[in-house]
């Protein structure tokens, strides 16, 4: 329970969920303040493609943010050496990205401006910080407070990180969380595409 070894995984997924969510929801959004949308969806670009154009790079984006915190900041300056299989970390990260991308794509859709895809996505990641077991353990939470922890994918990847990067766990340990995650990516990333569909 040393506050270094406690903190730095649980940031860095906070980090990559900051950059995912904001960038992705920001980004599209641009592209409707300025018009371009409109001009993207009567060429002959299929949505999907536009969609995937805008999410490779910033999964790209979050790949690399992730390894320099947890080589760069975490293993050099706070001496954090993961003690689990570091393939197995990204594995769980690829997957988290998708879902975390889905998530800035879904508020892109619900935005007109950019003022108002900050917002939401302010509000959705203070409640992420607040209740992921951050800062604060889960089990002390109340009932109440421990199902929303449950709805959030943020809450399941500082999960992971800790388990894999202090505990050394294995895939056997953290395979109902993959489910889990699987389950946020396809349903954030279906619901998105569906209202870009319906709203683009």
């Amino acid at each position: 329970m040393n506050y270094r070894f406690y903190m730095v995984p649980g940031i860095l997924a906070l980090l990559v969920t900051m950059i995912g969510a904001y960038m992705c929801a920001l980004n599209i959004v641009k592209e409707k303040e300025v018009g371009t949308i409109e001009q993207i969806n009567v060429t002959p670009v299929k949505k999907y493609q536009f969609i995937l154009g805008k999410l490779i790079p910033f999964w790209v984006i979050g790949m690399v943010v992730f390894s320099i915190g947890l080589f760069g900041i975490g293993w050099l300056v706070y001496g954090i050496i993961p003690a689990g299989n570091i393939l197995l970390l990204y594995a769980y990260l690829a997957i988290y990205l998708v879902a975390v991308l889905g998530l800035g794509l879904l508020i892109s859709t619900y935005c007109e401006t950019q003022q108002q895809a900050m917002s939401i996505a302010f509000f959705f990641m203070m409640i992420f910080i607040l209740m992921s077991g951050l800062f604060t353990s889960i089990d002390s939470m109340p009932q109440w407070a421990y199902v929303i922890t449950q709805i959030s994918p943020i809450t399941y990847f500082i999960e992971v990180m800790r388990m894999i990067v202090l505990k050394g766990s294995d895939f056997a340990d953290i395979r109902y969380k993959f489910l889990v995650m699987f389950g946020f990516a396809i349903l954030l990333n279906v619901w998105a595409v569906f209202n870009y569909k319906k709203t683009g």
